[in-house]
């Protein structure tokens, strides 16, 4: 299924106002807090061409999302969700910049990371999204969605139609 988002997004935190308007296609098998969360990592990490991986699931050994540099470089890998520790090796050794932005319990994710060897493990920046939150989310999902998201320290406003919601995006 193809989906299509429009959103108005401030993020107070970093600075960027802009007007995203962008396609994101689900695979098969990709649960809504999957690509919800594909959808937030966009916006929250949102720079001149981050891009949603081309391989999208189909290629497991590939960032979800991901800004190139110069010579084909990785100056940003996000991966979603709880990658494998080899992943995650993989990907700090990959690139300047590693994000996770987690939608399941970021506990098991920092204990796979603690009990085996991640290069540069405390560069990794990883964010968890509530569950409640994108599971609210998961109910307005529509093929063509406008919303407004608002960033500002931590906190998350989204904003669809006449409903908002709210959570924290806490950063481990």
């Amino acid at each position: 299924m193809l989906y299509r988002f429009q959103i108005e997004f401030s993020d107070i935190d970093r600075g960027v106002y802009e007007s995203l308007d962008f396609r994101v296609a689900q695979h098969p098998s990709e649960t809504y807090p999957y690509m919800l969360s594909r959808v937030l990592a966009y916006c929250l990490a949102h720079q001149e061409g981050l891009e949603f991986t081309p391989g999208g699931l189909a290629d497991p050994e590939a960032p979800a999302l991901r800004k190139l540099g110069g010579h084909n470089s990785i100056d940003l890998w996000i991966e979603i969700g709880n990658p494998s520790a080899r992943k995650l090796h993989k990907a700090t050794k990959a690139a300047k910049e590693v994000m996770v932005f987690t939608y399941k319990n970021p506990e098991v994710l920092l204990m796979e990371i603690k009990n085996n060897e991640v290069h540069r493990a405390n560069d990794l920046q990883i964010y968890s999204f509530d569950s409640k939150f994108l599971d609210s989310l998961g109910e307005l999902i529509e093929k063509n969605n406008r919303w407004s998201l608002l960033v500002q320290q931590g906190q998350l406003d989204l904003t669809s139609g006449d409903q908002t919601f709210s959570s924290e995006l806490k950063k481990f």
